[in-house]
């Protein structure tokens, strides 16, 4: 697995082939100067619990980690707020419509996606649906399980951040 940077011969602004390592975060061109940085990609992480205290989770139908354990969530959008996004994947994923978003924690990651490592930062809320009976898997959940929060096993977790906050979650 390479530094997704290194796949970047060519500066992406001139053409020109002298776009060549800054920094362990950036390239730089010096034929135009453009620099290149990789920031982590923002990712969100839904803390569901239904009235009986269970923590929704999902297995993932999809590479990485596919047939693993997940928590749903997944890349904030564009021009779209964390809170909107951890709100559009547990609709996409779950068919639940989230009312409420509370920010409970972040941990850094590196998600490994068609060959690069592509770091991001895995923001978790808590999230309140309006009505959890409309729950189905969809789009990357194969699977969709109430767990009681002592069946929560992190190594049944395929990445790891999740893993990482299931454990912080288990603590509290």
């Amino acid at each position: 697995m390479s530094h997704w940077l290194e796949r970047f011969l060519f500066c992406p602004v001139c053409g020109s082939r002298a776009f060549a390592v800054d920094s362990e975060k950036s390239r730089r061109c010096d034929a135009c100067g453009f620099e290149l940085f990789m920031n982590a990609s923002a990712s969100t992480v839904a803390v569901i619990t239904n009235h009986s205290g269970q923590i929704l989770v999902v297995r993932r139908a999809k590479e990485p980690a596919r047939g693993t354990l997940d928590l749903p969530g997944g890349f904030v959008d564009a021009l779209e707020t964390a809170e909107e996004g951890v709100c559009r994947e547990v609709r996409e994923e779950t068919g639940l419509h989230v009312v409420k978003a509370d920010y409970l924690f972040s941990i850094p990651n590196v998600y490994e996606y068609s060959g690069l490592r592509i770091p991001t930062e895995d923001l978790f809320f808590r999230c309140t649906v309006s009505d959890d009976a409309t729950l189905h898997p969809a789009d990357d959940a194969a699977e969709c399980l109430w767990l009681s929060p002592s069946e929560l096993r992190p190594e049944d977790f395929g990445l790891t951040s999740i893993r990482q906050g299931i454990e912080r979650l288990k603590q509290a």
